[in-house]
This record gives C-alpha cells, sequence and structure tokens, in this order.
C-alpha cells in the first residue's frame, strides 16, 4: 500500500505540473507543487523510475501503482522534452523580432556545448556555488532602509575590469517578502563569469511600506549604479535591468518611467534611465485596464488591501500609474519578456497584451518567449528550463550590448 499511496501523489502532482488547474484561485493552491515538479522533471522521473522497478521485483506487485507509475513517467517525459523545447523556442523569438542573422551582432558565436544543457550542474541544482564570480554582499544604497537599502555586486573573482555592462536584478516576492540573494542567481553569475557586473538590489516591502516606496527604491538603485558602478569595474552609461514576478513588473515600470520626479524624492534630478529590461513573468497591469478576470481579481483582493494600501474604486489613477503597459510610450527602451504558458500566478494574457502595446507604440526592440509548460519563477534555481532561458537572454544582453557600443562609438 505504501507504493501505490507514493504513486497516487507523485502522479497527481505529474498531472498538475502537466496542466495546473485553471483561475486566480486555484492558481495560488496549485502553483508551489506545479513549479516544483516542473523544474525539478528529471529528478521526479528518475526516482519514480527507480521505485518503480524496485518495486516490480519485490515479492508483492501491486499493479495499480505499477500503472500509475508508468502513466507518471509519460508525464515526466513530457515535461522534460517541453523544457528542452526552450533553447528552440527562445531561439524563434530571437530571430522573430531581431532577424536571422543577429548573432553575428555578438562579438563570438556560441558552440553547441555553450547552448547544450549542462547536466552535471543539474544533479545537485540548489547548490548554486560559482568560483568564477565574487560577491560583495551588503554594500548600502539607501541609508535610511536599513538592510532593506542594500545591494550586493557579482563580478568576476579574477579578472579586472574596466567598462563592463552592468545588470541590475530586482527580486520577486509579491512586494512583500524576498531578499536580493534568493532570485536571479544562475544569470548574474552566468554573466558576471563572462565579464559583466551584476547588482542584486533589495526594496522596502509592503505592507509595512506602501507603494510606491518599492519602485521608489529600484529607481534610487538604477542612481546609485550611475554614480558608483565605475569603481567596482562598470560602465555606468549602460545598464540593463531584469527581475521576475513583482521584480519584473519593477524593472519593467522602471524602465517605462525615466525622470519621473515624484518616485524620485531627495534625487530628482538623476538619471534613471536604463539601456534595456528583461522582465519575468511579471505583472504589467495593475489597474485592471485589460479586462483579464485574474487581474482584477489580484487587483481587488491583493494588490490593493496589501501594496497600495487603497481601494481601485477610490483611487484608480495610482493602479494605473503602477502598471507598466499603460506607461508605454514610443520612447520606451528595448525590452525582451519573458513568461510561461502555464503561470498560476500572473496571467499570461497580461504579458502577451503589454507585448503587443509595446510593439504597437515603441520604436524599440521588443522580443517576447512564451515558454509551453512553464510555471512561475521558472528561473529560480538551475534546471533545464532556467538554463536555456538564462543563454538565450546572454545572447540578447550581449548583442544588445554591442550594438549600444557601435551606437555610441565606443571601443568593442
Amino acid at each position: 500500500m505504501a507504493f501505490l499511496r507514493r504513486q497516487v501523489v507523485t502522479a497527481a502532482l505529474t498531472a498538475n505540473a502537466v496542466r495546473p488547474l485553471p483561475g486566480y484561485r486555484a492558481g495560488l493552491a496549485t502553483f508551489f507543487p506545479s513549479w516544483l515538479v516542473g523544474e525539478l522533471a528529471p529528478h521526479v522521473l528518475a526516482v519514480t523510475v527507480a521505485d518503480a522497478a524496485a518495486h516490480a521485483h519485490g515479492p508483492r506487485r501491486d499493479v495499480r501503482g505499477l500503472v500509475l507509475a508508468a502513466a507518471s513517467t509519460l508525464g515526466l517525459v513530457f515535461l522534460v522534452g517541453q523544457s528542452r523545447s526552450v533553447r528552440q523556442d527562445a531561439e524563434d523569438s530571437l530571430v522573430e523580432a531581431l532577424g536571422a542573422d543577429f548573432e553575428e551582432g555578438l562579438e563570438t558565436r556560441p558552440t553547441p556545448a555553450d547552448l547544450a544543457v549542462p547536466w552535471r550542474r543539474l544533479v545537485y541544482p540548489f547548490r548554486m556555488r560559482e568560483p568564477r564570480v565574487h560577491v560583495e554582499r551588503d554594500i548600502v544604497y539607501h541609508e535610511s532602509a536599513g538592510r532593506r537599502g542594500m545591494l550586493d555586486v557579482y563580478r568576476p573573482a579574477e579578472v579586472p575590469l574596466e567598462g563592463a555592462p552592468v545588470l541590475l536584478q530586482v527580486h520577486g516576492g509579491g512586494w512583500s517578502i524576498g531578499r536580493k540573494d534568493q532570485q536571479g542567481i544562475p544569470l548574474m553569475q552566468h554573466l558576471a563569469a563572462k565579464g559583466w557586473v551584476c547588482v542584486a538590489v533589495n526594496y522596502r516591502l509592503a505592507p509595512r511600506d506602501r507603494w510606491p516606496a518599492q519602485v521608489e527604491d529600484v529607481k534610487r538603485a538604477i542612481a546609485w549604479v550611475r554614480e558608483h558602478i565605475g569603481a567596482y569595474g562598470g560602465d555606468p552609461g549602460y545598464l540593463a535591468i531584469t527581475g521576475g514576478s513583482a521584480g519584473g513588473h519593477l524593472a519593467a515600470l522602471a524602465a517605462l518611467t525615466p525622470h519621473r520626479r515624484e518616485w524620485q524624492p531627495g534625487f530628482e534630478d538623476a538619471d534613471t534611465s536604463v539601456q534595456v529590461a528583461v522582465p519575468h513573468y511579471g505583472v504589467y497591469d495593475f489597474a485592471g485596464s485589460t479586462g483579464v478576470r485574474a487581474t482584477e481579481l489580484m487587483r481587488d483582493g491583493f494588490l490593493g488591501p496589501r501594496v497600495l494600501g487603497r481601494r481601485w474604486e477610490e483611487d484608480p489613477d495610482v493602479f494605473e500609474d503602477a502598471s507598466p503597459i499603460l506607461q508605454v510610450t514610443e520612447d520606451a527602451p528595448d525590452m525582451f519578456v519573458l513568461h510561461g504558458r502555464h503561470d498560476s500566478l500572473a496571467p499570461v494574457e497580461q504579458a502577451r497584451l503589454f507585448v503587443e502595446r509595446l510593439r504597437a507604440t515603441s520604436r524599440s526592440s521588443v522580443v517576447y518567449a512564451e515558454l509551453p509548460g512553464a510555471q512561475h519563477a521558472f528561473d529560480v534555481f538551475p534546471s533545464i528550463r532556467s538554463q536555456h532561458v538564462v543563454r538565450a537572454i546572454d545572447r540578447y544582453l550581449h548583442w544588445h550590448w554591442h550594438q549600444h557600443r557601435a551606437r555610441t562609438g565606443a571601443k568593442v
């Protein structure tokens, strides 16, 4: 019976990862197991096959459990295949937006080995150590915010830098939890090992600090980078910004609203523009302007009472100002938007409509990768999917960096 129970649980978790229950409320309950099984599908597959093989050779076989194990195996193989397909999906997105010859804009084209799945690293996905990268932690950028006003700087451990491109990482967590050392680590380690300077930032959290404290802090961090990153080998004239979930929202919003003085208290004249943004599974509509039902439920049940501290009916302008989709102008910077098709927490419809607005309005390039089978938070730790995403972002940002250097006449 123990084997049967294990297989019932495994089959249910696998089915939830293959096809999460739709709807805002159901998604809150099904997200975590769907995300974990989806990103750890190879590990769950290995355990399931080993468990079934051991049971099949035992004295008392449970056919029902073996049938469930076979069904789970098929589902997990399907999930692994979806994760591996991200390499081609991301490639197609880059080619669609940038042209088939975009890799000619790279200093060095990636080899097949560069783009292959790093299976050895994925054996222990939660052990995220990178000896080639040095991290300077808890640097103060906002003195009055305590630990929420600190950031970390990632850069190569042994290679001195000068004029290196810079990436600012904004963590997620529903604007109310999370830390700078919990998200974006695979991407920052990968880029820092290749010569970038990466900055991971904390910011004040709701409900203790209500909106717009969060976007104010992100803009303050951008201003800090502009002023101080040269001391760490970075180029203050080139800044990319990224983040996932709430961090994706803040990255997109900050990128679209440079020099918005009311969100720069005490540093109104600082340059808070960025050259490019790469938001992951972000929330782009606080106001419910897209008409997506899940967005309206999030607005009324969470964003209003917990983050903004007011109801939409009382002050719709605040919700609209906080919505990246309503801040798109023709001067928007280049963007690479990524979203999972099975995202249970941030509806993929928001990303589609955000990209549609960008492409209709912005004069800059817009790349959109919608990842089949991907849940929210697909990039938190190394997995098949996240490694392909990291490599796609690597190629996009290096392409963008070299385009920027060519435009500004600087030596590449």
